[in-house]
């Protein structure tokens, strides 16, 4: 189901072309408060048309574009009469496209570069005439195609920006939608709302308020099952539709005993019977059954199927007591959608009804996803508008398998309740620190080293937890955080003193790559 509603009407289309930031150059449209989403190239122009854009922006990708085999699209689009944005690989395209010439660069532009801006072009408005900018390019533009003039450029690259102003067309060599273009985000919003001429009012009151709405026209009387787990998404998504239709939605949250301390019982005490919500709410506690059949498995990726396959299986047994529903909720959201279908063959990515993995035999008509619009942070925005608690709202991200990929080999009872302690012990350092708002995601792991140990005189044979803790933009990549030693030093203490079976703690440094965040 896509909500839409009159506040959406102002959209800005990201056309991709397999670059990395393709994610991002949709969240800073929607930074300005401006509607966004990301087609890929293949996208029929037709369709595009259709769409009635106020703007486009071809975004970067690894190719050449004058190569045969490149990615490519029709010159049409740049005779619509709507603004069009080329960012790095999309700005060589639309040179090469309309006439300009595209070479392999002598010298290849990678990271922060300082660019000398004509600040007389509406897209630089309001900008410095020197500022770091960044680039990654192989190739250049060697001469703008005609109607064009240069607006900027590098010691190295001649053309770092050009523009038809008469045809609304612009292009920039650089990123502007990295954090590490110092005005990115001014360029975007003069072209967003400047160029494109957008008012800006997407926002997140207004979305709830029409979502609400929408929900309400569609599902009128139905039944509705909702799979909670507790996290942010599903946990709004669930949220909205008890505003919408109360207690026409059940909600099932299976407990598998691989959650972070208390976290159970947390759920249950928002959205259980005493909690602030008009639903009907089923917990299922299947964390035996789910250690028993997590006894004596090692492997990975093993235990992720198990944990996915056992979860559809409680999920089934339930769903098949409460009987037909009409719809259900899944809390998918934008980049589950992008992921899941860009660069496939298919042109429009909105393929995404896989239902996260849930059973196909539950017997209900149609999927509702009602976050699928929505980047990360705008669901947080959300939830915050629909009065869920800020505890549960900012909680740190945590894998659908849970516990079961922060313990290294075999998962049982005894080591579920150690990493629990550890990093219950380890969330609080950090919040009494004042470091929880600064650090990206931070969480304990119980390794599968046992070393030696003295305690009190005795020898011991124990686990080693180790901490982890990295900032990340898009958890595309990550840095390990930087706490201070005195913090890491009371957690170790804390850890050792208090939680029975650990006799060393480690703090892990790898960033991603070549690490990824959590351990398996």
């Amino acid at each position: 189901m896509e909500m839409s509603g009159s506040f959406m009407k102002e959209k800005v289309i990201v056309i991709d072309f397999g670059g990395q930031y393709n994610q991002l150059v949709a969240r800073r449209v929607r930074e300005c408060n401006v509607y966004c989403e990301i087609y890929s190239y293949k996208t029929d122009i037709n369709q595009i048309k259709a769409m009635r854009p106020k703007g486009i922006i071809l975004t970067g990708g690894p190719n050449s574009c004058y190569e045969p085999d490149s990615p490519t699209y029709s010159k049409e689009l740049f005779e619509l009469g709507i603004p069009v944005l080329g960012l790095c690989y999309g700005a060589q395209l639309m040179m090469f496209i309309l006439g300009g010439k595209v070479e392999k660069a002598n010298v290849r532009e990678y990271g922060k570069t300082e660019v000398l801006f004509d600040v007389s072009s509406p897209l630089f408005h309001n900008v410095k005439d020197k500022s770091i900018c960044w680039m990654s390019h192989f190739d250049y533009i060697s001469c703008v195609a005609p109607d064009f003039r240069v607006t900027a450029h590098t010691a190295d690259c001649p053309v770092a920006a050009a523009e038809c102003q008469e045809k609304n067309l612009f292009a920039v060599q650089f990123h502007p939608e990295v954090l590490h273009t110092e005005e990115g985000t001014k360029m975007l919003h003069n072209f967003v709302r400047g160029i494109c001429g957008c008012s800006g009012t997407w926002r997140m009151d207004s979305f709830v308020e029409d979502s609400i709405h929408k929900l309400r026209q569609k599902i009128g009387s139905g039944k509705v099952l909702c799979a909670l787990s507790g996290g942010v998404d599903s946990s709004v998504a669930a949220v909205l539709l008890s505003k919408a239709i109360g207690n026409q939605l059940t909600c099932v949250f299976v407990d598998h005993g691989l959650l972070r301390k208390d976290e159970g019982d947390e759920v249950e005490a928002v959205f259980g019977p005493n909690g602030a919500y008009d639903l009907h709410f089923i917990r299922i506690n299947a964390k035996d059954r789910f250690y028993s059949k997590l006894s004596g498995v090692t492997e990975p990726e093993r235990k992720r199927k198990i944990i996915g396959e056992e979860f559809i299986r409680v999920f089934e047994e339930e769903a098949k007591k409460i009987g037909a529903v009409d719809f259900l909720v899944q809390g998918t959201i934008y980049p589950d959608v992008v992921e899941s279908g860009l660069g496939g063959e298919s042109a429009v990515i909105k393929s995404h009804h896989n239902v996260g993995g849930l059973p196909d035999c539950v017997d209900f008509k149609e999927i509702i996803e009602p976050l699928c619009n929505l980047f990360k942070d705008e669901v947080r925005k959300a939830g915050l508008e629909l009065g869920i608690p800020e505890k549960l709202i900012f909680r740190q991200p945590f894998p659908g398998p849970g516990l079961g990929i922060r313990i290294i080999g075999e998962v049982n009872a005894e080591k579920v309740t150690i990493v629990q302690e550890a990093d219950a012990i380890y969330r609080e350092e950090i919040a009494n620190a004042g470091l929880d708002k600064t650090i990206g995601q931070y969480f304990a792991a119980l390794t599968n080293m046992r070393s030696v140990g003295v305690m009190g005189d005795e020898r011991t044979y124990d686990y080693a937890v180790a901490l982890r803790a990295v900032n990340t933009v898009d958890f595309m990549t990550a840095e390990a955080a930087e706490i201070p030693f005195s913090v890491l030093q009371t957690v170790m203490s804390r850890i050792i003193n208090e939680v029975r079976g650990v006799n060393r703690v480690v703090y892990d440094l790898t960033s991603k790559p070549p690490g990824t965040i959590e351990f398996e």
